[in-house]
């Protein structure tokens, strides 16, 4: 059922998060680690909305923000010969 947000919304929605859940967005990848070992989308934004009490439109950019950010650490640049 998860249903992602326009670039615009998530955008708006990640800016948002420290005023509306009184937590900064670093503060809420280290409850998603520290959760349990969940593995799909929609099973650690429930997790997180549950647990935490916020919304799971917050809850869903926070967990989408969360993937997009380690996938991208993850890529390891290609060796030059």
């Amino acid at each position: 059922m998860s249903v992602a947000h326009s670039p615009e919304t998530h955008a708006l929605l990640l800016a948002r998060i420290p005023s509306v859940t009184g937590r900064d967005l670093h503060e809420w990848f280290d409850q998603l680690e520290k959760g349990p070992g969940l593995t799909r989308c929609s099973e650690r934004t429930n997790w997180l909305a549950d647990e935490h009490g916020i919304s799971h439109g917050y809850a869903q950019a926070i967990v989408q923000e969360y993937d997009r950010r380690r996938r991208n650490r993850s890529i390891v640049p290609p060796q030059r010969r």
